[in-house]
């Protein structure tokens, strides 16, 4: 079985759009580690998108703010103003398929999390450190995937030790039975690792056992999406960035 795994969409449309086209037919699930509104122009279209293409979807921060689930004061000025105009540009039934998500989930041997095991909500899991925090508190995972950050990130147990850091595309990940790993795919929509490109993963698993993971990117058309973020009135600041991946 082979999984695409996507996180951060951030109502890019765009970006999100060239990812299910880099991929096509090739894979059997998808999985969405939360965050698909927010910052962006088009969060009904994502929603509707990932409704009809994942298998499991969890719910982030962002998400969780449009839904008045968590304290939208916790972001900065500009990320609880594109809250808030997500909030009322977002249709009845985007609402409701939202408001079903929880922030974590386990699929067979997989721990899934918006930001980490330990609190799914907020928590950045950014080095070797965080990652071995995160894979104590998913003990029964062997692999743990997490999103949140917006970096593509893959740490791995060696020994008694933890190491980790960013994952560059093309990078591989081979599972091992004596191996667990902790991975994030980055962003699909708001990348912020000095690459403009949408990331992503894919899973592949053998009998529903984890054997490899591969970091992907693609190209898509962010002019077009920053147009669409100015032209909604959001904070300009946000489609700006996501030529550079800053």
């Amino acid at each position: 079985m082979r999984v695409l795994v996507v996180s951060d969409i951030h109502g890019n449309l765009q970006a999100l759009e060239a990812v299910l086209e880099a991929e096509g037919d090739r894979y059997d699930e998808l999985w969405c580690l939360g965050d698909t509104v927010g910052y962006g122009a088009r969060p009904n279209e994502c929603i509707d998108l990932v409704r009809q293409h994942a298998t499991v979807a969890l719910a982030g921060n962002h998400d969780l703010a449009v839904l008045n689930r968590v304290n939208v004061e916790r972001f900065g000025a500009d990320a609880g103003r594109a809250a808030r105009w997500t909030r009322e540009v977002l249709g009845i039934e985007q609402q409701l398929w939202l408001s079903s998500l929880e922030p974590d989930a386990f699929v067979g041997a997989v721990a899934l999390a918006h930001a980490s095991p330990r609190d799914p909500i907020w928590e950045y899991v950014v080095d070797g450190p965080g990652a071995a925090i995160a894979l104590a508190h998913a003990h029964e995972a062997k692999v743990v995937m997490v999103g949140h950050t917006h970096v593509p990130m893959s740490a791995r147990t060696i020994g008694d030790r933890v190491t980790g850091g960013h994952a560059p595309p093309g990078r591989e990940e081979l599972i091992g039975e004596d191996v667990r790993i902790l991975v994030n795919p980055g962003s699909v929509g708001q990348p912020r690792d000095g690459d403009s490109r949408a990331a992503y993963l894919v899973l592949d698993c053998d009998e529903g056992v984890p054997v490899r993971i591969e970091f992907r990117r693609t190209d898509y058309d962010a002019q077009t999406a920053a147009r669409e973020i100015a032209a909604a009135g959001l904070p300009p600041q946000f489609g700006d960035r996501l030529l550079f991946g800053m």
